[in-house]
């Protein structure tokens, strides 16, 4: 915690979420003095699928971050809807789920180890014009930092503040989060099971086990604003059949998942400092995709490096590139969900060749290019969706 008395500081961060604290970690690592504050208190929870892929994993070493033995490991993803289903496993090692509530515990401990200063339970006032203000218990103190970094998530109100706000059209859809105990001698899913069905999509991951129980997160979307996530689940028989005589854990919380992009993501302000976005303020993908945290972790290693080189255009530079992949995903997931006889085709395709969704996920994780896929696999994917179904079995 921090006093009225030492709001000076190299790096300023707005917002203790995963990406905010990844900063943190990133920043420390190099060398700045970083003050982190957030109206909450940890551990902080947001609705999510709580899978961490093995990119995410990566980028959580380079932060001296291991997740692992708090969580359950899983191989790889699989989908299905009423009519096929397919499953890759990871091509180098597995990713792991774990509750969210965990990861930024772990993120907070590791932060804390490193020597970055927390200001939780309070609230950062933005005004016009004016540098960032935490409201204490006592009066309320301007902060003085070279580097403003907003990491106050979709809504981000820094990004307001820093004249940032100008989004290009994106898509809007519903989630919605629950955990689940699977019955006794019920084991696991091996893989991060995705489920099509008519209102969306629902998806499950292991995330930890319990006198011998596996505990499971269970994770929906919609375009539906008025589906919730039982509504889903009801349509989808595969997931009823897995979930019967489990025991919920948790209430069903919602949220929005949202894709889009902004122009810009760094302010060098003359008077106010050199502000950067990182996180879903910069920027985010449709939950669907899994790789909302890795993307976070890549993008606060960037960032970290483009400030300890004085360089934010650095950043500003690269910064479209880390978002490129998980939102062409996106999109391609998204076009899976708005036309089923499409998605039904694509999905009979690969189970018929697994070896095209073994190398797109690994285009996915980051250990393929997306080139090289289309070079080698494009035109055998495009006519096997384009053959009559009499001949997929061929």
């Amino acid at each position: 915690m921090v006093t009225l008395r030492n709001h000076h500081c190299d790096v300023f961060i707005a917002g203790a979420g995963p990406a905010g604290l990844a900063a943190a970690i990133a920043l420390r690592l190099r060398g700045a003095d970083v003050l982190l504050a957030d109206a909450r208190h940890p551990p902080i929870d947001k609705p999510c699928g709580e899978g961490l892929m093995p990119d995410a994993r990566r980028a959580l070493a380079a932060l001296g971050v291991y997740p692992d033995p708090h969580g359950l490991p899983f191989a790889g993803i699989a989908f299905a809807d009423a009519h096929a289903r397919v499953s890759a496993s990871f091509p180098t090692f597995p990713g792991v789920g774990l509750r969210r509530t965990t990861l930024h515990q772990l993120l907070c401990e590791r932060a804390a180890a490193l020597g970055v200063r927390f200001a939780f339970n309070t609230p950062v006032i933005l005004g016009a014009n004016q540098p960032p203000t935490l409201a204490g218990h006592f009066g309320s103190s301007a902060v003085r930092a070279r580097w403003i970094i907003g990491a106050d998530g979709a809504s981000s109100r820094l990004r307001t503040w820093a004249g940032l706000d100008r989004a290009r059209p994106g898509i809007r859809r519903f989630g919605f989060r629950a955990h689940f105990r699977l019955a006794p001698g019920v084991p696991p899913p091996t893989h991060v099971e995705v489920h099509w069905g008519p209102h969306g999509q629902a998806y499950i991951t292991p995330v930890a086990l319990h006198d011998g129980r596996a505990e499971l997160c269970i994770s929906a979307m919609t375009r539906d604003p008025h589906a919730r996530l039982l509504q889903i689940l009801d349509t989808l028989p595969t997931l009823r059949d897995l979930l019967r005589g489990a025991e919920p854990l948790t209430a069903e919380r919602g949220c929005l998942t949202l894709t889009r992009r902004f122009p810009r993501v760094t302010r060098a302000h003359p008077s106010l400092g050199n502000v950067a976005l990182i996180g879903d303020a910069s920027g985010s993908v449709d939950a669907i995709t899994g790789e909302g945290l890795a993307l976070a972790f890549r993008q606060a290693l960037l960032l970290a490096d483009s400030i300890a080189a004085d360089r934010l255009d650095l950043y500003e530079s690269r910064h479209p590139a880390l978002l490129a992949l998980p939102q062409r995903m996106a999109r391609l997931l998204l076009l899976l969900d708005r036309c089923p006889r499409l998605r039904t085709r694509t999905l009979h395709a690969f189970s018929t060749r697994p070896s095209l969704f073994r190398s797109l996920l690994a285009v996915h994780v980051g250990e393929q290019r997306l080139s090289r896929f289309l070079l080698l696999y494009g035109p055998s994917l495009a006519s096997r969706i384009a053959l009559p179904s009499a001949e997929w079995s061929s």
